[in-house]
């Protein structure tokens, strides 16, 4: 199965739905386990342990399934490039901003995604923006918008967390646009395997510089059930669910399907971290229900 060129789907498949489920649950829930984890290992070790161990998962689900495990040496310079913005950039930026704000509030600036990389997918693949797909986009950062207005003063005593937490949320529409205007056609998983080693080379390098990762050995249960949640489900299923979907579809369709995980991520921080949701959460949590089924209920044929 290779990776299919831009979609002009205006719906996602129904064949994706369970895909698009649990990479909602799993990335939800992630903000939490990250923000866990990062109290006790360093970022750059937690990247490395992540990223290193989700490629030798897929790696060797590829091999023990047959599956080819080579990218076309014309095609390392498009990979490289996608992997800097949504694995390297992502990654770093994501870490970094996470130590300084509240999980809730990080997730929550990061899902500002769809509203760069939908104009970006009109003005470099020629996207087309229906009445539904504004509807969508409008619905969904009305609940993004609603979430952020009581944080707004907090925020100004971090400015840096959300400015790096901005940043990442650029790399990824950068990247996510790459991946429609310079596909790499090989299978999903063989993409998603390679992609992690390449744009993990530069954390790698950071960790051994920079920090010393046998501090690890030291940290408690919950951090290392933070790290372990990352590494195993996190890098070794959702990265590849990310790409299945992100290939499947106009970016369009896929960034708007991706506005429900930090609603579970403001819901994850209020169960696990005593964060407390009121009426704006759940007002969110509505609208962003009702930007997803713009892209979720396929149109009518005239």
């Amino acid at each position: 199965m290779a990776t299919p060129q831009a979609s002009h789907s205006d719906h996602v498949p129904r064949s994706l739905w369970l895909v698009l489920a649990g990479l909602t649950l799993i990335w939800g829930f992630n903000w939490t386990a990250m923000k866990v984890a990062i109290t006790e290992v360093q970022p750059f070790t937690f990247r490395t342990v992540c990223l290193a161990s989700g490629a030798m998962l897929l790696f060797g689900y590829l091999r023990a399934t047959g599956q080819a495990l080579t990218i076309p040496r014309a095609a390392w310079p498009r990979l490289a490039l996608i992997a800097f913005f949504n694995i390297t950039l992502w990654n770093l930026l994501v870490v970094f901003g996470l130590d300084l704000m509240h999980s809730g509030r990080a997730a929550i600036i990061a899902y500002t995604m769809p509203a760069w990389a939908i104009p970006l997918s009109v003005l470099v693949l020629g996207d087309r923006i229906t009445g539904r797909k504004l509807l969508g986009l409008a619905l969904g950062m009305a609940g993004m918008a609603l979430l952020m207005v009581e944080e707004v003063a907090r925020l100004r005593s971090a400015p840096l967390g959300a400015l790096l937490m901005l940043g990442a949320a650029w790399a990824w529409a950068i990247g996510t646009v790459l991946q429609k205007k310079i596909p790499v056609r090989v299978p999903v998983g063989t993409f998603t395997a390679w992609l992690m080693v390449v744009g993990g080379i530069p954390i790698h390098i950071g960790t051994f510089l920079i920090e010393d990762p046998r501090h690890l050995a030291t940290i408690g249960g919950p951090a290392l059930a933070g790290l372990m949640f990352n590494a195993i489900i996190v890098f070794g299923w959702a990265h590849w669910a990310w790409i299945k979907l992100s290939t499947s579809m106009s970016v369009t369709v896929f960034s708007l399907s991706m506005l429900m995980i930090p609603i579970v991520g403001v819901l994850s921080g209020a169960l696990f971290l005593g964060e407390r949701p009121g009426w704006p959460e759940f007002a969110a949590l509505a609208l962003v229900l009702g930007s997803l089924l713009t892209v979720i209920v396929p149109q009518r044929s005239r």
